[in-house]
């Protein structure tokens, strides 16, 4: 089960987080991957992992919110099964505190960038059907202070799965979301170094225990609900927005 041989998938933000972790996953399980980041070193080091372990990948360097730049990268591809969007930024600040520059980078990277990625894989997508999974949040789903902006793109993000799962449904192409809760990533560490030096475990511990089941996620587990979605055993599942959160939505009162 769960196997995808003979798949090509399309994953951005692949040099880290759970991006990384999904194409490193989709690999072992016999897909070539094209492994999409802005950064190159990071690219290259995961495509180096993948072959490691003797899977198929190639590295892309590309800003996902410039269309002009994916439509170059699709360009060579005869098709395409499966294009994960889980390149994303974030933000921390409420209205009052989010700029008109914050909000232009946020939708530029969080909603057109997504949105860029699913046009131009579309036709590619449309030979012989495919799969779509998009990377939410719970912050699609429920209020979460100093989150305004990232909240905004998230929402948009969800809705833009719904409206294609729609859209697309009698072409072969299935479209889902996934809203993780809070996943222990290097932009985590980033953010306590950045934000609270001399206080990381603290505020660690404190963001961990946020979830009801005591901890952060690992990206490896965001990765498998991916996988699932992205297989031939979900083949019923389409226009769906998956909680993967530890209890934070529904057991958080």
């Amino acid at each position: 089960m769960f196997q995808l041989d003979n798949k090509t998938a399309f994953i951005t933000g692949a040099g880290s987080g759970i991006g990384k972790a999904t194409a490193l996953l989709f690999a072992a399980r016999g897909a070539e991957v094209i492994v999409c980041d802005l950064s190159d070193n990071a690219a290259n080091e995961t495509v180096l992992s993948i072959m490691a372990s003797g899977g198929k990948a190639t590295a892309i360097v590309v800003n996902v919110a410039n269309q002009a730049e994916l439509l170059t990268t699709m360009a060579g591809l005869d098709s395409l099964d499966i294009l994960v969007n889980s390149a994303g930024i974030s933000h921390i600040g409420k209205l009052e505190s989010t700029q008109p520059e914050d909000m232009d980078r946020l939708y530029a990277v969080n909603i057109k960038g997504v949105y860029n990625a699913m046009f131009v894989a579309l036709p590619l997508l449309q030979k012989n059907g495919g799969v779509i999974l998009n990377l939410a949040s719970i912050a699609a789903n429920v209020g979460i202070a100093d989150r305004f902006a990232y909240s905004m793109t998230k929402g948009a993000v969800k809705t833009m799965s719904l409206s294609v799962a729609r859209d697309y449904i009698h072409q072969g192409i299935r479209c889902n979301c996934i809203s993780p809760g809070r996943v222990h990533t290097p932009f985590v560490d980033g953010f306590l170094q950045t934000n609270y030096p001399g206080k990381e475990e603290e505020i660690f511990q404190k963001l961990s225990a946020s979830q009801p089941i005591g901890r952060m996620a690992k990206p490896e587990e965001i990765a498998a609900l991916a996988l699932y979605l992205c297989s031939d055993e979900a083949a019923f599942i389409t226009g769906c927005d998956y909680f993967i959160d530890g209890g934070f939505i529904n057991l958080n009162n």
